[in-house]
């Protein structure tokens, strides 16, 4: 053992701590064998090792987590990874203990795919982040430490890291999951194994993505576990042959908004997370009407960019969205698609809906950043009364205009691709509930958001929800 860890200790320190951090995912191999309240008190045995482990040790020395620059450490954050990593894999085996006692179960094999996403996937993240980070190696030794505590160099996001995570990530889960599975005897198709390893790694890469404060070794098993966890409930899974298609599709229309300057990385991997699982609970030409809301979206937001930049009404990064856009616009979508595939009775009733949603969405959208390049001064929407452009509830003529054109194009694309089968219907809802819904976000905003009580992302939430109401309830009366 110690000549193995000699050997780790002559790599690149980033590369031999990815090794050990990655080592531990082996040991769910174990899981199967070991009673599930030893293996409770053996990760928190762990937690108390890496806690307490002497900063003199060879281990410590190879997993700490420092920034190196010519042979200097310029900032150790010590081995916080490794204590995050084993509370939360603690957390997990507790619940997993817990709920043997209750008519409720969580996997144990759920356990073991959030652990290979934690270890397996989240090194390779790492990894393919570090090679981009040894150009900065070049910095002056006075230029380098400023760059690390501004937080420039040490995590650099790239949708190539998180890519590999997310596919690294979905293999070993799959992997790890059926390991479990297999030794276990578990009645459990490996059909859901895969699906939930990919959803599972797909939030995996997402939560990583995100700035936070948080060490990412605690949030990426615990988000992972959980969702994978809700998805195992509905029993509802495909071949693995239609889950990677749509991961690949998914991706790819991802990276080229990324590309577009359109999305940043969280964004990208928060629309590939809605995107696979709309596609696998429903079908592609779901995905190609949120696609056609991104697309109008984008392409208003960089219509007359310099002018609503110039009055201070421009969208911040140069339009460019995060996962905070994509998930307040795409939420209600993303439910409604989950409840199609899983109570197929309601299928109209749900599709309506889910245009409806799509609608308000877009229409919303365009209003907001073309609305805003009127040269007619806004009128807020509870009381017509003149405002000044930017001000939430304030509402134009052409905003009106397009608020109906949005919908529209979504309701005559939903004809087209052939989702609904009852053609001037589903146009007349669709317009309609998109119309009504966008206008109910400009009543959010005049009251709800103008009082601090809503964001505009809470606005965009709730009225989103409220579309598709309104268009389910005109299919249930008129249809």
């Amino acid at each position: 053992m110690n000549q193995i860890l000699a050997y780790i200790r002559t790599l690149d320190h980033e590369y031999r701590r990815q090794i050990i951090h990655a080592g531990l995912g082996f040991l769910v191999l174990l899981f199967p064998f070991i009673d599930a309240k030893i293996l409770v008190a053996i990760a928190f045995l762990v937690h108390i090792i890496f806690r307490y482990l002497p900063e003199s040790s060879m281990l410590y020395g190879i997993m700490a987590d420092k920034t190196i620059h010519d042979n200097r450490i310029i900032k150790n954050r010590g081995i916080i990874g490794a204590q995050d990593l084993s509370i939360s894999v603690f957390i997990l085996l507790l619940i997993n203990a817990i709920l043997e006692y209750t008519s409720f179960s969580y996997p144990l094999y759920i356990v073991a795919a959030s652990v290979a996403i934690a270890t397996f996937g989240d090194s390779a993240a790492t990894i393919m982040r570090h090679k981009r980070q040894l150009k900065y190696y070049a910095l002056t030794a006075e230029e380098y430490p400023k760059r690390i505590y501004q937080g420039e160099i040490h995590k650099l996001y790239s949708v190539k890291s998180s890519t590999a995570l997310l596919v690294v990530g979905m293999i070993t889960a799959f992997l790890a999951g059926s390991w479990i599975v297999y030794w276990q005897g578990v009645d459990i198709s490996y059909n859901l194994v895969f699906f939930v390893a990919g959803i599972g790694a797909a939030t995996g890469a997402l939560i990583e993505s995100i700035p936070s404060n948080v060490n990412d070794n605690f949030t990426v098993p615990l988000g992972a576990g959980m969702i994978m966890w809700l998805f195992s409930i509905f029993g509802y899974s495909v071949p693995p042959s239609q889950m990677a298609g749509a991961m690949i599709f998914s991706l790819v229309l991802g990276y080229l908004a990324y590309r577009a300057k359109i999305a940043d990385v969280s964004a990208v991997l928060s629309a590939t997370l809605i995107s696979v699982l709309i596609i696998v609970f429903t079908n592609v030409l779901w995905i190609f009407l949120l696609l056609t809301f991104f697309i109008l979206g984008g392409a208003s937001t960089k219509y007359k960019y310099r002018f609503k930049k110039s009055i201070g009404l421009a969208q911040s990064k140069g339009g460019v969205r995060n996962y905070d856009n994509v998930f307040s616009n795409s939420t209600a979508a993303l439910v409604l698609a989950v409840a199609h595939g899983i109570y197929p009775q309601f299928g109209a009733f749900i599709t309506y809906a889910y245009l409806g949603t799509i609608a308000t969405a877009t229409g919303d959208t365009l209003a907001s950043e073309i609305g805003t390049t009127s040269r007619i001064k806004p009128r807020m929407i509870t009381t017509l009364k003149f405002v000044e452009p930017g001000i939430d509830g304030g509402v134009t003529p052409i905003g009106q205009f397009v608020a109906i054109i949005g919908p529209l194009t979504i309701g005559i694309l939903a004809a087209l691709f052939g989702i609904v089968d009852n053609i001037p219907l589903a146009i007349l809802i669709t317009t309609i509930g998109g119309f009504l819904g966008t206008n109910i976000d400009s009543f959010l905003g005049a009251t709800l958001q103008r009082r601090g009580m809503l964001t505009n992302s809470g606005v965009n939430f709730v009225s989103t929800f409220l579309g598709a109401l309104i268009s389910g309830g005109l299919y249930v009366l008129i249809g």
